[in-house]
């Protein structure tokens, strides 16, 4: 320790193994304003953990108190440690008087005491050396002191006394947990159990975490009312490192850090929550008893205490932890018929000063949250900015009803808009931001009347809707008996298919030919009675069309026989298929009935290598065939010239030929009938002034 009383170090020391540290002081009263910082050696890595910052003050206000101090820190199994401590800013700052380090392994029950003699130089700088004779002495197993005057402490005042009962008649044994089994039945008089208007959670009995009932004789005491009226939420300034299964243990080493070092009659807390959930019994009387605890000086007398297990100053608790708070203080809370959300006024016990610097006198009417941190009746930090700024969503889920509920998606049905469609059955999938475990059950309404009851847990449902026109919604009950619905969904049931008002049907089209790719056109459409969603084609490939879409451009191999099928999908998934078959086929020139002069010329560029051409006035060729669409196949250039088109003897049209490119195997002319049936096709050279020449490579026909 310093000449001038403001700091002391710890050097790093070999101990006996532990695994949670506090520094306490023989004052019960005086709070630390320093920095009180500890590291500890991991025993599995050997590692020095990073400096562990302590509260300076439980800050708890247990009648009788034997000792003050920090609030514990949980650090792991360690087997080495250092501290350091310094006395606040302020010049008259010095350090307590019975400056002590405590280490406690809440596997053996074994508590290591280093004196304030202890914080001295370690000359050897050796982080593994054990004490050595130079008069530093080895840590050993030492007793909590006495307080420092053999006097009897300062009566506190009257709110903060317990006042059990003694009228034997009171005496109503506790209602068993719904999850291990409650503390023993006290022997004094204690308060009744009424039942709560929100489940009872899980909770883990001290038995079941272990306590060691014999260090904590006492009988417990009740709150002098006999009834809550807030929850006072702490965390306990910790490691977040531990791990689940370690949860016991830290509760362990906080009981016995309080009732052993800080000379507490019993664990301070009434329920301590873990980062993962699990709730555990902390001050013995029974858990469903308004028990007297030592969490909130002043204020104990008429709130039940909450602390969750690490430091919340940088990160909230996990939603698991927040969620197993909210449901304690509803169950708590809902014995005694007060809101969780709401507020109340609270009687203080002594003056006071909070964390955000408001004063009060005692016996002062303070208004408080029902549900409230620890800084807001005491000048602490706890329970964590990051935990403090949660507290409205704690409230939120304590009270219900359910927030953030909202439909995500119903499959089954296919949407347009707003509205879905299905063919009867269908699932809806909800999400909601109020935890499961507050949920009671949620409800599927069809047109406002239950359709299906699932379990809180639940995230969907399924539900067969009559042919017509419904409002789908979701109903969330929160375990406070509150409700929350979502907007109402449009949906119809129909089981109608679609209709292609226009078969299938293929046409030719101008275009490139090739006998690997003839071009064609596919044409339809589709209607539905309610929404049509597309329509696909299935066959001779895959291809979807939107609603809209009435034909498409596709191509077909020549002297193949091709089915071309399609289904139309409604909203619903009702469907119909509807299909048309052809086969394109090519009629070379030379197949043609001539008139006039035509020249054959051959090229690799040409339909089966060759096509006819004529400048001859007049000069004709005539194609007859059998089918329901033809096209006039022809080379073009800029040279090219006019002809005309006969189709069954009618004179149909004029084509000209011309082409500032020059261009093979053109589909230029294309004619299409509803039916397959004997045309003839005639091209007549018109003998165009200056470009008569019209080069012709044949017919293309379906059929």
């Amino acid at each position: 320790m310093s000449d001038d009383g403001r700091s002391a170090a710890l050097k790093q020391r070999r101990t006996e193994p532990f695994s949670m540290v506090g520094v306490t002081w023989t004052d019960p009263e005086l709070h630390v304003p320093g920095a009180i910082e500890v590291r500890t050696r991991l025993v599995e890595s050997g590692q020095w953990s990073r400096w562990l910052r302590l509260d300076g003050d439980s800050g708890q206000g247990e009648s009788g108190a034997a000792r003050g101090g920090t609030e514990p820190a949980w650090v792991g199994p360690s087997d080495g440690i250092e501290a350091r401590v310094r006395a606040g800013g302020s010049a008259s700052s010095v350090l307590p008087a019975g400056l002590r380090l405590d280490m406690v392994d809440p596997g053996s029950g074994r508590i290591t005491g280093m004196e304030p003699a202890a914080f001295a130089v370690d000359e050897s700088g050796d982080p593994t050396a054990p004490a050595s004779e130079s008069g530093e002495p080895t840590p050993s197993t030492t007793e909590p002191e006495a307080p420092a005057s053999s006097e009897p402490p300062t009566d506190p005042p009257v709110s903060e006394q317990p006042t059990p009962s003694e009228s034997p008649s009171e005496s109503v044994p506790p209602s068993p947990s719904t999850s291990g089994q409650p503390s023993p039945t006290p022997t004094v008089s204690a308060p009744p159990a009424p039942p709560s208007t929100a489940p009872q959670p899980p909770i883990t009995s001290r038995a079941d975490w272990g306590a060691d009932e014999s260090i904590s004789p006492e009988e417990p005491g009740y709150l002098p009312g006999g009834k809550i009226k807030a929850v006072v939420v702490h965390h306990t300034a910790e490691s977040n490192a531990y791990t689940c299964a370690d949860g016991p243990a830290v509760v362990r080493g906080i009981y016995a850090y309080h009732v052993q070092q800080l000379g507490w009659k019993d664990l301070g807390y009434n329920f301590l929550v873990d980062k993962c959930g699990k709730v555990y019994e902390g001050r013995k009387g029974g858990i469903d008893r308004p028990v007297l605890g030592a969490h909130a000086y002043g204020f104990n007398t008429e709130t039940t205490g909450i602390s969750v297990l690490g430091t919340y100053t940088d990160a909230a608790p996990p939603q698991a932890a927040m969620a197993s708070v909210a449901r304690i203080a509803a169950w708590k809370l809902g014995q005694y018929g007060v809101d969780p959300a709401g507020t109340t006024t609270l009687t203080a016990g002594d003056s006071g000063l909070n964390y955000f610097g408001k004063t009060w006198a005692k016996g002062a009417q303070l208004s408080f949250p029902v549900i409230h941190g620890h800084r807001d009746g005491y000048n602490t930090q706890c329970p964590g900015d990051a935990f403090y700024a949660q507290l409205g969503t704690i409230r939120s889920w304590a009270a219900g009803p359910i927030t953030g509920l909202a439909i995500k998606s119903v499959t089954g049905a296919g949407v347009s808009g707003t509205t879905y469609y299905t063919k009867a059955p269908l699932t809806v999938t909800w999400s909601a931001t109020t935890p499961a475990s507050l949920i009671a059950r949620y409800e599927l309404l069809v047109d406002g009347k239950v359709a299906t009851t699932t379990a809180g847990t639940a995230t969907s449902a399924a539900a067969t809707l009559a042919v017509g026109s419904h409002k789908i919604s979701v109903r969330a009950v929160h375990q406070s008996g509150r409700t929350t619905t979502t907007a109402a969904a449009s949906v119809v049931a129909e089981t109608t298919a679609p209709t292609f008002t226009t078969k299938p049907a293929l046409a030719l089209r101008t275009g490139t030919v090739n006998t690997t790719a003839v071009p064609l056109t596919l044409s339809w459409k589709a209607t539905d009675n309610a929404s049509l969603k597309e329509v696909r084609l299935t066959a001779p490939v895959s291809a979807t069309y939107g609603p809209t879409t009435y034909s498409a451009a596709r191509t077909a191999k020549s002297g193949v026989a091709t089915t071309w099928s399609m289904t139309a999908y409604d909203r619903a998934g009702n469907t119909r298929t509807a299909s048309v078959a052809g086969t394109p086929a090519i009629l070379q020139e030379s197949s043609a009935t001539r008139s006039g002069t035509w020249s054959t010329k051959s090229s690799t560029s040409y339909l089966g290598g060759k096509s006819y051409s004529s400048s001859t006035k007049n000069a004709s060729l005539t194609w007859t065939f059998t089918g329901r669409s033809a096209a006039w196949v022809v080379s073009r250039a800029s040279t090219s010239g006019q002809a005309y088109v006969y189709v069954d003897g009618v004179k149909t049209a004029t084509v000209d030929l011309k082409s500032s490119t020059t261009k093979y195997r053109d589909a230029i002319w294309t004619k299409s009938w509803t039916t397959s049936a004997k045309h003839t096709v005639k091209i007549v050279v018109v003998g165009t002034s200056g470009r008569p020449a019209v080069t012709t490579d044949g017919l293309v026909y379906v059929k």
